[in-house]
């Protein structure tokens, strides 16, 4: 809720937000565009909210960010993420595809407050968190991906393709996202269990459903110089051929169309247990 020193927020959350995205540019977590909107984000986010809103964006971005930073170096995701549209140097689109529905629910809730609009943050920001785990350490799974659609095997970084591993720590992530924001507004026992049980399904939901439009909607292309399939309109240095999917469905509206899917249930489970 907006209150009569919301621009102390304001400049605390400039100052401090734009401290984190230095240091994340420094350290090449972000690109140039994506520590501008960092900046901007977490000084909306601090201005409109309170801890419970912040913080639990600063634990998906350290948590991602340091997940991200510790495999970088593994070969078998280095292939992978070879792949990707994206790396982990995050740019603008990916800030705000990740962080930017968060930011509408924490205006809502601003203007009207209602527990809902937290409810729905947690389940966004647990299915973006979760997402990033799978991918992170879905990549360095010792058994190879199957298509989350028929179930074939398929390459390591195919949109699309699940592993326990990246299962076991999507479910890890959004648990972890749940418990977080439980803490941070400190809840009694009861309420906090219950929305890391929200953020849970939320967030697990939102994983599978990410998944499941990489696997049908999303772009996917084929390079023209070398043959592999990848996320990118763009290969070896050529214009790659799209063979699948829609060509305005990226990777960052994938992610923003899932985690929007997560918000509702999140919502909607957030009203029956809560």
């Amino acid at each position: 809720m907006l209150t009569d020193y919301w621009w102390l927020n304001l400049l605390a959350g400039f100052a401090g937000s734009g401290l984190i995205a230095l240091a994340a540019y420094a350290s090449r977590s972000l690109s140039g565009s994506g520590a501008w909107s960092a900046a901007m984000m977490g000084t909306a986010f601090v201005a409109l909210g309170g801890p419970v809103w912040f913080g639990t964006l600063i634990a998906f971005f350290l948590t991602s960010t340091l997940w991200s930073k510790y495999k970088r170096r593994h070969r078998s995701k280095a292939e992978a993420e070879s792949k990707y549209a994206k790396t982990g140097r995050r740019d603008a689109g990916q800030v705000w595809a990740n962080g930017g529905l968060g930011l509408a629910l924490c205006a809502g809730h601003a203007v009207w407050p209602d527990p809902g609009w937290l409810h729905a943050f947690v389940g966004v920001m647990a299915a973006v968190t979760a997402d990033t785990w799978a991918t992170e350490l879905g990549a360095l799974s010792r058994t190879p991906p199957r298509s989350i659609v028929g179930g074939r095997p398929v390459a390591p970084g195919t949109s699309g393709g699940v592993t326990a591993l990246g299962s076991a720590a999507a479910l890890a992530g959004a648990v972890f996202i749940g418990a977080a924001a439980a803490l941070l507004a400190a809840l009694p026992p009861r309420e906090a269990a219950a929305l890391a049980a929200v953020a849970a399904a939320a967030g697990l939901a939102g994983a599978f459903a990410d998944s499941l439009l990489g696997a049908t909607g999303q772009a996917m292309y084929r390079c023209r110089a070398c043959g592999s399939e990848t996320e990118r309109a763009a290969h070896c240095g050529v214009a790659a051929e799209r063979f699948r999917g829609f060509a305005f469905l990226d990777n960052d509206r994938v992610n923003l169309l899932s985690s929007a899917a997560a918000g509702a249930l999140a919502w909607a489970l957030g009203a029956l247990l809560i």
